[in-house]
């Protein structure tokens, strides 16, 4: 992994992120920890679960391992900002896998 993402993951580590994955997932959680292959430790973890139909279903996960080979995007996560969201409003189609 180069030195620029072992610097920008040092600075989200205990912070909230949030993470896209290539099957499309979106998973919230607190940063604990990760290794030289990007793969990342979250704690207090949650999958959003987004529907052009009903609101956001919020999964609870806890600690969740993501393999860093399976993410698409990771970045710090402004809970305020969050918490003046209604989720059960929010509509959206889910996020497409990542084709290669």
């Amino acid at each position: 992994m180069s030195e620029v993402i072992m610097s920008a993951l040092t600075a989200y580590v205990d912070k909230q992120v949030l993470v896209v994955t290539q099957d499309g997932r979106v998973i919230v959680g607190e940063l604990k920890g990760f290794d030289q292959t990007t793969n990342v430790i979250l704690s207090g973890s949650t999958e959003r679960v987004y529907s052009a139909d009903e609101g956001v279903e919020e999964v609870p996960l806890g600690v969740y391992i993501v393999r860093g080979d399976n993410i698409t995007l990771i970045g710090e996560f402004d809970v305020e900002a969050d918490k003046q969201i209604d989720l059960s409003t929010v509509r959206a189609d889910p996020i497409s896998e990542v084709q290669h």
